[in-house]
């Protein structure tokens, strides 16, 4: 008797532990943990879009070259205390860039040793006709790089978590800082226990 007892305990216990996943939109606001999110990448993104595209810089340069910017990703690091993979708000950056009509990219260092293998093989196995040259890449016109820094305040089941996110644009020819972008966000986060 004691182990159908035991059993018819234990048992609602064993179905509340399933894993229960629920669809979302992807641009529906929730911060479930406090750090840095999705929400974070987008609106970075989408901020230093609209900043690096208005600015002085771009009416400047295109007078000056007579057409659309070229730009390639550089280097950007995350300083923060956690683990951020960047490429989701430089990739949603670039994306963006793009399809406005207003920057061409170039491809990222990774991406050109991986084209230029598949360029060498061609030489060797596709037809002349359907070959690619060697020494026809575009050169970029500037570097897109930046840097994700975080500071956290907290004391027992309280903290403010500080992300800055500094993006800036650099002319490859003379070093020249041409754009420096600037995107902050404040969290005010609570804890059932202290976990900082």
């Amino acid at each position: 008797m004691k182990k159908v007892w035991f059993s018819l305990l234990i048992l609602p216990l064993l179905f509340a532990c399933g894993t229960k996943v629920q669809r979302m939109n992807s641009t529906e606001i929730k911060d479930v943990s406090g750090r840095w999110n999705d929400t974070d990448s987008q609106m970075v993104a989408s901020e230093m879009i609209n900043d690096c595209l208005n600015s002085g810089w771009y009416n400047k340069t295109v007078a000056k070259l007579g057409k659309e910017p070229t730009v390639i990703v550089g280097t950007v690091t995350n300083s923060s205390m956690e683990h951020i993979n960047t490429d989701t708000f430089v990739e949603e950056m670039q994306r963006a860039l793009i399809n406005s009509g207003k920057v061409d990219f170039v491809a990222s260092k990774n991406e050109r040793g991986e084209l230029r293998q598949e360029r060498l093989e061609q030489d060797e196995f596709a037809s002349e006709e359907t070959r690619k040259a060697f020494g026809r890449e575009i050169g970029a016109d500037f570097m897109l790089s930046g840097v994700l820094n975080s500071i956290v305040d907290s004391e027992n089941k309280k903290a403010v978590v500080f992300y800055q996110v500094n993006m800036k644009l650099i002319n490859l020819e003379t070093n020249q800082i041409v754009w420096n972008g600037q995107k902050q966000i404040k969290k005010y986060v609570t804890r059932s226990k202290t976990s900082w």
